[in-house]
């Protein structure tokens, strides 16, 4: 099987599947059924241990859009990883991530989840290490701490819940909700999904982990893994009290404000798009702690889909440019790159939430329903100041790669012809423009119905033209240079992740490795070494010296031998 044949192959089959489970999820969701099904593992007294799949419409819905999405990536890397050297262990780990997916989507049996949750930390640390060159290795490395500190938090609440002699989270609601010890349960819940969806303070490992392809940034990191930790935030928001909601909307307001500020002053283009999919996720966990469940879940379906063809489209142009990623150096890509830019600019204006595109019909929605809750001036605040910096980054990606005159610094051989990677473009935009409609008449039974006054209502598109005016200014190269020397110099901390990458990255790492080198020069390579193997080695070839000695000198020894006997007979 040839390399190209192997990825369609496998983009087929995921495209199938996808299908499959759509109409399965529409059947669930117009019949309005549940399945659970149960298999006892083992028994022992009165603690149970099963493996449980519980299967909704939520899940169905999601796991067609993991395999949509994943069919896509394959056909997009049939072009963009033709000249990789391991086409089989690339499959291989798609598929593997594919499965740990299903798994943590599907089972709903707290111990058992770990084979899908840990799965997914295998998987996105080899995805990430790919490479194999010293920035995907740290990079990897950073991923994979952060990742076990969520597995730690996960198996404490495991050993928590053997209390009550089983794992399935369903059967012990009315504990949940009447003690307090179960609170603690939820907090390493929601830990262990805050590490997962890249919150606050664990929000540098997705930006490093842009080093991992194109492709499996398109999958992983925008919208499958990271989604996952919402997805099972969703899964147990009916556990949750409301002081879980309010420290969960305090720390992704923070989150939002953050990466959306570090968006904006950013020249990485990878890492612009990453900043965006935190800013994205910060609304999600936001409008979930509002308790607003099906809207959080209506825009992770759409979000997944979006910044799936933005990652694409980005992978485009770097695969154009023999790997440059400095946006300050391109423009006029849209000339050059037609089709690409123009999938790449409904998507940023989308995500935007420009009118009757997909993402109008969740950003508009998100942000009244917030302006309707009982929630004070701050919170409605950050929330117009997260939606006005998306606009912002996403304007001004559009003005440094399309509007503004190019540099020609960074052109070696910009050209465009249809390909593999535009026909997964293809299959995207489609969705990308309509699929906001179309979900929403499918999850919303009952519509919602928001009742604002003129001057609220007015004050949304208010605040995404001045947004728009703003990033347009900001994007000009005599203020820019301006706010460069004025304030980037100056206040750095605040627009570089708020010194979250030197703390995580720096912070985990260099302690870690510090105490490996001194465990193996101080124990491994000292006290182990006289006390353990190289020292019983020297004892036991002294040993067998002596022994040899015996062997070859038999009569002189058993002379002496019988003199010695003689000599004690005597004496005694």
């Amino acid at each position: 099987m040839t390399t190209k044949k192997g990825y369609k192959t496998f983009g087929y089959i995921y495209l199938l599947m996808s299908m499959v489970l759509f109409f399965l999820g529409l059947y669930y969701l117009s019949t309005d059924k549940n399945y659970m099904f149960e298999y006892s593992l083992l028994n022992l007294n009165s603690m149970s241990m099963s493996f449980t799949v519980f299967i909704s419409w939520m899940s169905m819905l999601f796991m067609s859009l993991v395999f949509y999405i994943s069919s896509m990536v394959m056909f997009y890397s049939s072009n963009y990883m033709e000249d990789n050297k391991y086409p089989v262990r690339f499959i291989l780990l798609i598929m593997m991530f594919i499965m740990s997916m299903s798994f943590l989507i599907l089972i709903s049996n707290l111990i058992t989840i770990l084979l899908g949750w840990d799965g997914l930390g295998l998987t996105s640390y080899l995805l990430v290490v790919f490479y194999q060159n010293s920035k995907s290795s740290n990079a990897g490395m950073t991923t994979l701490l952060v990742n076990r500190i969520g597995d730690v938090a996960l198996i404490l609440a495991i050993g928590l819940m053997f209390n009550y002699g089983g794992w399935n989270w369903d059967y012990y609601i009315e504990f949940f909700h009447r003690s307090n010890y179960t609170r603690f349960i939820c907090v390493m819940i929601i830990l262990a999904a805050l590490t997962k969806s890249a919150q606050i303070p664990f929000s540098p490992w997705l930006v490093a982990a842009m080093a991992a392809p194109t492709p499996v940034s398109a999958l992983v990191h925008s919208s499958t893994l990271v989604t996952a930790g919402v997805y099972l935030l969703i899964r147990f928001s009916h556990l949750y009290s409301p002081d879980h909601m309010s420290i969960l909307l305090f720390i992704s307001l923070l989150t939002g404000i953050m990466s959306g500020m570090a968006a904006v002053f950013e020249f990485d283009l990878k890492k612009i798009v990453a900043l965006s999919t935190l800013s994205q996720l910060s609304l999600m966990v936001s409008i979930l702690a509002l308790g607003e469940k099906e809207l959080a879940f209506f825009y992770l379906l759409i979000h997944a889909l979006l910044k799936a063809l933005l990652f694409m489209c980005v992978g485009a142009i770097i695969h154009s440019m023999d790997g440059f990623q400095d946006i300050r150096l391109m423009g006029g890509l849209a000339f050059c790159m037609p089709i690409t830019c123009s999938f790449m600019t409904i998507s940023n204006l989308s995500l935007c939430g420009v009118p009757f595109l997909a993402g109008f019909y969740s950003k508009d929605l998100m942000v009244e329903v917030s302006m309707s809750k009982p929630l004070n001036l701050m919170v409605v605040a950050s929330f117009y100041f997260i939606v006005s910096l998306t606009v912002c980054y996403s304007v001004r990606l559009v003005y440094y790669l399309m509007i503004k005159e190019s540099s020609y610094l960074c052109f070696s051989n910009v050209s465009e012809k249809l390909s593999p990677m535009h026909y997964s473009m293809f299959g995207l935009i489609f969705y990308a423009a309509f699929s906001g409609s179309m979900m929403s008449w499918l999850i919303f039974v009952t519509p919602y119905f928001t009742n604002l006054p003129e001057q609220q209502k007015s004050s949304i598109i208010l605040t995404i033209g001045l947004s728009l005016w703003f990033s347009l200014l900001f994007s000009q190269v005599g203020f820019f240079s301006l706010i460069n020397t004025l304030l980037l110099t100056k206040l750095f901390y605040i627009f570089g992740l708020w010194n979250l990458p030197v703390l995580i990255s720096y912070g985990m790492n260099i302690p870690i490795s510090n105490l490996g080198d001194l465990f193996i020069s101080a124990i491994e390579q000292g006290w182990f070494e006289y006390y353990g193997s190289l020292n019983l080695s020297l004892k036991w070839k002294d040993l067998s010296k002596f022994l040899q000695i015996l062997s070859k000198n038999h009569v002189v020894i058993y002379t002496g031998l019988v003199i010695l006997w003689v000599l004690i007979l005597l004496l005694v």
